[in-house]
């Protein structure tokens, strides 16, 4: 009579090769559901793709409804499982909604990633801030800013925990930036002959509160099998003008800046078992920013 194989070993072939195998099967999302917010955002977008092509149902959770349900159906057409819904994050009525939409579609809310924020490069409103001089900044400004920036996170991970306890599993995954951990180098965004032009005060404050805010639902969640982590992008390429480019990227160690879907699997090991060890930490894709 053979000898019977250890568990997790098939019969026929190496034991590394079945070691690649557990270590791979770690990244599967398959029976998960995934809630981003800023879903239709520059890294929203590859967040919630990532997630559906690990196997999660994803929902796109987005302010603007009408672009994450074309975006869902987008991801639906492709074969993935997905559900487009609309959120205000600074409104808990909205998200409770959202999160209440998830649970009757899909049954459970696994991951939640708060990705949605207010930053001067994407939103309209914000275009203008940096022209702002700290002492001079706009109260209201500030206000929206915080709302969105660590009010919406809070009210997210609330909302989010209640059906992940009852469960006894759920990731949270909070987006930061550099600028949480470091102040901004305010020299890359003067330009000859021009106005001074700075990165508004709001975005350090926020960003570094993100990691304050991920730590607190770490070591307040001990023991619920609830994880949280942050997210520490670098500066993303999103069109910006050459000027800015250049001296972004000659503050990195990479010598360039990031591409939107340089985070991506990052994100995807936060959200899945690969990362089963880590809670309360912060993983930084920075191309060496702050190594310096």
């Amino acid at each position: 009579m053979g000898e019977l194989c250890p568990p997790g070993i098939q019969a026929g072939l190496p034991q590394e090769a079945n070691a690649l195998t557990d270590i791979f099967n770690q990244f599967h999302m398959n029976g998960q559901t995934a809630v981003v917010t800023g879903g239709c955002g520059l890294l929203g977008r590859g967040f919630t793709r990532t997630l559906a092509e690990a196997g999660a149902d994803v929902v796109v959770a987005d302010l603007n409804e009408t672009a994450a349900q074309a975006y869902a159906a987008e991801l639906r057409s492709a074969g993935y499982s997905a559900l487009g819904v609309g959120v205000n994050v600074t409104d808990k009525t909205s998200v409770e909604s959202m999160v209440q939409a998830t649970l009757n579609v899909f049954g459970r809310l696994d991951v939640l990633v708060c990705s949605a924020a207010l930053d001067p490069k994407f939103d309209d409103s914000q275009k203008e801030q940096h022209g702002n001089t700290f002492e001079d900044y706009p109260l209201q400004m500030w206000n929206d800013a915080v709302n969105v920036n660590l009010t919406g996170l809070f009210l997210c991970a609330q909302a989010a925990v209640k059906p992940m306890i009852v469960q006894n599993h759920g990731v949270i995954i909070n987006i930061c930036s550099t600028y949480g951990l470091a102040g901004p180098d305010q020299r890359i965004y003067e330009r000859e002959g021009q106005p001074p032009r700075y990165k508004p005060v709001y975005y350090s404050v926020t960003k570094a509160g993100v990691l304050g805010l991920t730590r607190y639902l770490a070591t307040y969640y001990a023991g619920k099998n609830i994880r949280a982590n942050a997210l520490t992008p670098g500066g993303v390429y999103n069109d910006h003008d050459d000027e800015f480019t250049r001296r972004y990227s000659y503050r990195t160690v990479m010598g360039r800046m990031a591409d939107k879907d340089e985070m991506n699997g990052a994100l995807l090991f936060l959200a899945s078992d690969a990362s089963s060890y880590m809670t309360g930490a912060n993983v930084v894709v920075d191309g060496g920013w702050t190594a310096w």
